[in-house]
């Protein structure tokens, strides 16, 4: 798969293409993954995608946006498998912020990206201010062929990011897992700790986090990525009985296991919530809860 950072001056050849942020690479953008390569296949073009970094929500209010479901590398993870042959991730800056709709169609899908099929969401809307939709795109874009795809229902409720966050916000693995068609996953390196899981008695693999995640609490998990599936227990959040700054770390106490892998990447699939975060008045406290939740998890 080829990765493009930035949008090309100009196209090299013509794609089939989807444009979108695929926040998680829910059921929906799945179903949009799958369309995307059988057209792609049909007609002989490219299969590639459009995705942003940031999210243009971070770029608008970013005090303000959603947590993030997937990182960079886990939306390209999730392309490749579904087929795509190019990736062009845009910056979503200024400049592009500002672009109308006229303009984005004819400058970005037409004359660099060089787009002949094109599949957008019912709701997909483009340009300056968001004026661009469906209709503009059928209208304006006359060398391009526009196809909407359909919601996508599981368990009669749409498949979209928003609903993910709100299963993951409330706990609801399960929930999130269908709209997902996967476990929720974390993925990043071990990072150097300050080793208090240790002296309790509970060795943790550390993962710093860039940005707020979209869940917190104790949870089951499984990690990949240590030979083999392992089990244990995660903690996820600000960690507000021994931490003042507030930043949040996902720490994880796998069962069985006590091997230093310092800068392994390891992906945590998160499988059942046992509890929220508290805070306890003193260490032996916290030791004896992380034992029962060790327990609880197991």
């Amino acid at each position: 798969m080829q990765l493009i950072r930035g949008l090309p001056a100009v196209a090299d050849r013509p794609v089939a293409l989807t444009v979108g942020n695929f926040d998680g690479v829910h059921r929906g953008h799945q179903a949009m993954l799958a369309r995307l390569a059988e057209a792609a296949e049909d007609l002989e073009l490219v299969p590639a995608v459009l995705t942003f970094d940031p999210h243009p929500r971070e770029f608008f209010a970013r005090d303000n946006a959603p947590p993030r479901l997937s990182t960079l590398r886990g939306k390209l993870d999730a392309f490749r498998q579904f087929g795509v042959g190019r990736v062009i991730v845009a910056r979503f800056d200024r400049s592009l912020a500002s672009l109308d709709a006229d303009r984005f169609v004819d400058d970005v899908l037409v004359g660099r990206l060089g787009t002949r099929w094109l599949l957008v969401g019912e709701d997909f809307r483009f340009g300056r201010g968001r004026a661009g939709d469906l209709a503009l795109l059928r209208r304006h874009a006359r060398t391009i062929s526009v196809e909407a795809m359909h919601t996508v229902a599981v368990d009669d409720e749409r498949a979209s990011s928003s609903a993910v966050r709100e299963a993951l916000a409330q706990g609801d693995l399960a929930r999130a897992e269908r709209l997902l068609g996967r476990p929720f996953r974390m993925a990043g390196h071990v990072a150097h700790g300050e080793k208090l899981g240790r002296k309790l008695g509970f060795p943790t693999l550390n993962l710093p986090l860039k940005r707020t995640p979209p869940l917190s609490g104790i949870f089951a998990v499984r990690v990949h990525g240590l030979d083999g599936v392992r089990r244990g227990v995660a903690s996820l959040g600000v960690r507000p009985t021994v931490a003042a700054e507030g930043r949040p770390m996902l720490e994880v106490f796998v069962f069985d296991f006590d091997e230093s892998v310092y800068g392994r990447r390891i992906v945590v699939e998160f499988r059942h919530k046992l509890r929220d975060e508290a805070r306890y008045p003193n260490l032996d406290a916290l030791t004896r809860q992380i034992r029962a939740d060790a327990d609880a998890a197991k």
